[in-house]
């Protein structure tokens, strides 16, 4: 019986490696757990648009909106482990969810990290009418005309809900948060005045504050954006504590080979490594990953530690 299974494990192995040798042969279909315009869906599409050049073969994205992103997640779980279903997650998706939503049919191990793709920078912004245009204003306001003022997010569990949670953390504000289903939705509705403001990373929200269809309040980064040079630092602003940084990953199906998801993340460290890549990323205020981030090591470790902070904060 040993020797069987240590066949069949030997097996096992040299199919993987001849499946990566071939892999792709045919168009990889891409999960987005949120609606079409949101950070998740932007970093998406620009970094598997340049990975298609070096694997030969087109990326197909799909936006599956509903229930903070776990209905998208339960599909990338149980789609066949062969590399040509993929997901990209983030705090939300990837990290809170396991505190928020309850009976998931997926778990962290649910999942075969591919690598890192960027870093983000979070944003609170308001509708252009709003009675203030600082920071100070605004918690102001709030403090005074308590649940009366409304921030909107791509929907509870995903990046930018935990944006406005760590903002009012920090604020001890009372604030009314609506969720949207996507954050695309949510900065519509912004600027259309229907809600008062937005959490939202600069990556998405960047072009509308410049355009002054929304006005920046704060942004939680140690230093300014390139892009928003006027926007000040949480610190700047004098709330340092909410300072924060964004993430998006790849991530397959568990059991998908070791060989496949080494190819993936070749071809993930090329295409974020780019000129062109990189210069997109700057424009729209955020980093690209580097050094060990690429590594599906550092993902699984640093998704783990998410899932603690995050299981913490929404349980305060």
């Amino acid at each position: 019986m040993r020797r069987y299974l240590a066949y069949l494990i030997v097996a096992l192995g040299f199919a993987g490696t001849a499946m990566a040798q071939d892999y792709p042969t045919k168009p990889i279909t891409l999960i987005v757990p949120f609606a079409a315009g949101g950070t998740s869906d932007i970093i998406a599409r620009i970094a598997t648009e340049e990975m298609s050049q070096h694997l030969g073969q087109r990326f197909v994205v799909e936006n599956v909106t509903g229930a903070g992103g776990s209905t998208a997640l339960t599909r990338a779980a149980t789609a066949a482990p062969d590399g040509y279903t993929i997901t990209i997650g983030n705090a939300g998706v990837s990290a809170a969810v396991y505190s928020i939503i309850p009976g998931l049919r997926f778990t962290p191990e649910s999942f075969a990290p591919i690598g890192m793709i960027a870093k983000t920078l979070p944003v609170i912004a308001l509708k252009n009418d709003f009675p203030a245009n600082t920071l100070a204003e605004f918690l102001a306001y709030a403090k005074q005309n308590p649940g009366k003022a409304t921030l909107g997010h791509a929907g509870t569990g995903s990046s930018n809900y935990l944006i406005c949670k760590l903002f009012l953390q920090a604020a001890k504000v009372d604030v009314v948060l609506i969720g949207y289903r996507g954050a695309g939705p949510a900065l519509n509705d912004a600027f259309g005045g229907h809600v008062d403001g937005v959490c939202d990373a600069a990556t998405s929200v960047a072009a509308g504050i410049n355009a002054k269809r929304v006005k920046g309040l704060v942004i939680a980064s140690k230093k300014r954006a390139e892009v928003l040079p006027d926007l000040p630092t949480a610190a700047e602003a004098g709330l340092p504590a909410f300072t924060n940084e964004g993430w998006n990953a790849l991530f397959a199906p568990k059991g998908t080979p070791a060989p496949v998801i080494a190819k993936l993340n070749e071809a993930l460290r090329k295409a974020v490594a780019s000129e062109k890549v990189v210069k997109r990323f700057a424009e729209l205020a955020s980093f690209p990953a580097s050094g060990e981030e690429f590594t599906p090591e550092y993902v699984k470790a640093h998704v783990d530690a998410e899932v603690k902070r995050y299981r913490e904060l929404l349980a305060e």
